[in-house]
């Protein structure tokens, strides 16, 4: 067992908006170390955002992260031989962390011409409570209130 946490860095806040969030999800987007083009595709994205929806486009990101974070998930569990799916909370570091991991993923799969625009489809989808990032969520939600009955093996 480790004797010691990892300890939590202060984040930077990303330059457009002074806001951190967006410093986090430019971070698990970017590839190969191009943080610039990470950032053009954030920004283009906020900017398609506002075009189609007329409301700015950091709110809409702020929305689409609060609807695509779960707040159960299962995990297994070893009680004698069998195991089980055992429904926990999902403390606020990975909520943050899934939801952007899923807005991520699920905006690479789709079938928009550029980046900017897949994300920034994907983020309107999930601000308004649909697309496949959602889905995933109630997906989620569904497997935990599935496997309420062995809540009670709970040791997380």
């Amino acid at each position: 067992m480790r004797k010691h946490h990892a300890e939590i860095r202060p984040r930077t806040p990303d330059a457009k908006y002074g806001d951190t969030l967006v410093s986090q999800f430019i971070n698990s987007l970017m590839m190969g170390g191009k943080k610039s083009i990470a950032q053009r595709i954030m920004y283009d994205a906020f900017d398609i955002m506002q075009e189609k929806s007329g409301q700015p486009g950091l709110e809409i990101f702020k929305k689409a992260m609060t609807n695509a974070a779960p707040l159960v998930e299962v995990k297994s569990r070893r009680v004698g031989g069998a195991t089980y799916q055992v429904p926990t909370e999902v403390r606020p570091e990975r909520r943050t962390a899934l939801a952007i991991r899923w807005l991520i993923t699920y905006s690479r799969a789709r079938g928009e011409k550029s980046m900017a625009g897949r994300l920034a489809a994907e983020l309107l989808a999930a601000s308004n409570n649909e697309g496949t990032t959602v889905k995933k969520r109630d997906d989620t939600h569904r497997m935990a209130e599935a496997n309420k009955a062995f809540a009670h093996f709970s040791r997380f």
